[in-house]
């Protein structure tokens, strides 16, 4: 799917090429057939202003959106197992499925940063992306109501892919949870989650492995208690009725 190769360049950190090649990327998009007409021209559209602003101006903009705070975090990840172990084999398993395909990554970037998955996806057969979207359809989704509820641009991206899992996923249907939401992306909650712990030296034979995890996750929680509260989803209970409609 050439649409996602040219999303998730799209979401990835702007540089100057992208800014060089706007008209091969529109140029790229002529012949897909992924998307219908109004999909494809609201992609073209969002190409060209875009690529009309200062650099500068784009990259600061980034940077506030998706590297502040974690309600917008680009990390698939981040939005379902937060700090738990879990997220760890996940990220192994992930990376197994790359290599599976015959992909390494040649990026800093971990497995699960979206740009990255969307490459992999475009990558596949159209049947193997639209299931790996439909996969990650309920993270689209929310990520999709957070940017609109923020007036960002971006947000039409995530509509997009939307369309293209096949889901019938809507970001629209989030919008009341959304708006319930902290802001964890304000200097208030973003001291609360960088303030500094007090250094506790505990035996690691008083509380064993199983200790020291929950001690870790307890701190955790206590650090982000002036921040937002993590929205983590169940993919499993989000999933469900999502395929094969």
């Amino acid at each position: 799917m050439i649409s996602l190769k040219v999303i998730a360049r799209l979401l990835d950190y702007p540089e100057q090429a992208l800014f060089d090649h706007q008209k091969a990327l529109i140029e790229a998009l002529e012949p897909a057939n992924e998307l219908d007409l109004h999909r494809s021209a609201q992609l073209i559209l969002f190409i060209r202003r875009f690529c009309a602003r200062p650099l500068l101006d784009v990259q600061a903009e980034y940077c506030e959106l998706f590297d502040r705070g974690r309600a917008t975090s680009l990390l698939l990840f981040e939005h379902v197992h937060g700090e738990s172990r879990d997220r760890g084999q996940a990220m192994v398993d992930l990376m197994a499925q790359y290599r599976t395909a015959g992909l390494e990554i040649d990026s800093r970037e971990l497995p699960d940063f979206l740009p990255l998955y969307l490459e992999y996806l475009a990558s596949r057969s159209q049947a193997q992306a639209a299931e790996g979207l439909q996969d990650i359809a309920p993270i689209l989704a929310l990520l999709g109501a957070r940017l609109q509820q923020r007036e960002s641009p971006y947000a039409v991206l995530f509509d997009l892919l939307l369309t293209l899992s096949g889901t019938g996923v809507d970001s629209a249907s989030l919008e009341s949870q959304v708006a319930g939401e902290a802001r964890d992306d304000t200097p208030q909650a973003l001291d609360a989650v960088w303030e500094e712990e007090q250094v506790r030296f505990i035996s690691q034979g008083s509380l064993g492995e199983q200790g020291c995890v929950s001690a870790q996750q307890t701190a955790h929680q206590r650090r982000f208690a002036g921040a937002v509260a993590p929205q983590y989803l169940d993919l499993t209970a989000a999933l469900t009725g999502t395929k094969g409609r």
